[in-house]
């Protein structure tokens, strides 16, 4: 891959999977956009479904993201109905096999005999969306991007705490952006760490696809909004504030000086106000955060905690469909006119700063 000319960019999370088709030569704002429900929400809604026609289901497929899955496959269990997984579908549910089962579900290699419900797991449906477009005589771009959250694969350990080892080994690497990104079609690119399984299973299902965090995704995105790139140089804080999780990094030239993540349906806010208002002067610990339910909290080993305090709060430009629960606090970033894409342009930014390397 030598230059970007067209990009399919599929930023997905808890609600909705947003999708740009992003075409070389014309105004961004002229390119194809859709913003659907995610996998995760479809997923749900068909098995439960099956749970109200009282259906056993088998699940195949690749491991996808959980959240509303696992909520309607607990309920299909409560409701005294069988199911069946493959163990790479299972692990959606747990990294831990053997969890699952005693959830109830029966892990198999292959279709159970009798009547069941099939569902195909995957994060991203490109034969669906292939055939939606091809109504309009769109067809897909052979280059695809695409951004999930990926918590790692642990066991016998929280993955909230493990997500966050993971974040601070990228900022004692320097934090710096580019890194953000994994995989592409050259085995040149940087590989993606074998403990990302969810990003290694979108790869499966789309060979040769670059992979990337969706908060990292959305703070890339939102330094192309005019406004927050006159404050990268000297420093602003980014907060995305997703569906189901809200990240807020600390942003200074091409480096992430610290992190903060916590499950957007515990904040309020004034909770996150006070968080972003004591992150920013060094004064949230990692255990602050996973204490209270979140993920964690972590700073580059150049934040300078002893100085900190004295700063004055920074530019903050807030993302993300729930954006309203930081009103007020900042400015709400709009690159290229739309806010609800800011992780699909962040994807572009990331594949042409990967290319330019």
């Amino acid at each position: 891959m030598e230059k970007l000319t067209t990009m399919l960019a599929v930023d997905i999370g808890g609600g909705t999977q947003d999708i740009l088709l992003y075409e070389e030569g014309i105004p961004v704002e002229n390119c194809v956009k859709l913003v659907l429900p995610s996998q995760t929400r479809i997923v749900a809604k068909r098995l439960a479904r099956a749970t109200r026609h009282r259906q056993h289901v088998f699940m195949c497929g690749h491991l996808m993201g959980g959240g509303p899955v696992v909520s309607a496959l607990r309920k299909h269990l409560d409701a005294g109905l069988q199911a069946y997984a493959t163990p790479q579908a299972a692990k959606t549910v747990r990294d831990n096999l053997d969890e699952v089962a005693a959830m109830g579900v029966q892990i198999v290699e292959q279709p159970p005999e009798g009547r069941f419900y099939g569902l195909y797991l995957q994060d991203l449906d490109l034969e669906s969306l292939q055939q939606a477009l091809e109504l309009f005589d769109i067809n897909l771009p052979a280059t695809v991007a695409v951004a999930v959250q990926d918590h790692g694969e642990c066991i016998g350990r929280s993955n909230r705490k493990f997500r966050f080892e993971h974040w601070e080994r990228f900022l004692a690497r320097e934090g710096k952006l580019e890194d953000l990104i994994y995989g592409g079609p050259d085995t040149a690119y940087r590989e993606v760490p074998p403990y990302l399984t969810r990003m290694l299973s979108v790869r499966d299902t789309v060979s040769g696809a670059f992979v990337m965090d969706t908060g990292a995704a959305a703070i890339r995105g939102a330094l192309l909004d005019p406004l927050v790139r006159e404050h990268q140089s000297q420093g602003l804080m980014i907060v995305n504030v997703g569906n189901q999780h809200t990240l807020a990094a600390l942003v200074r030239g091409n480096g992430i000086l610290g992190l903060f993540e916590h499950h957007t349906g515990l904040l309020t806010p004034d909770k996150l106000q006070d968080y972003l208002r004591r992150f920013v002067r060094g004064q949230v610990s990692n255990e602050d955060v996973y204490d209270d339910q979140g993920h964690g909290c972590a700073y580059s080993p150049g934040f300078r905690t002893d100085s900190a305090s004295s700063r004055e709060w920074p530019f903050m430009a807030i993302t993300g469909p729930r954006r309203q629960l930081a009103e007020g606090l900042g400015y709400f970033a709009a690159p290229n006119g739309d806010m609800m894409l800011s992780g699909c342009f962040g994807l572009v930014a990331a594949v042409r700063d990967l290319l330019r390397q």
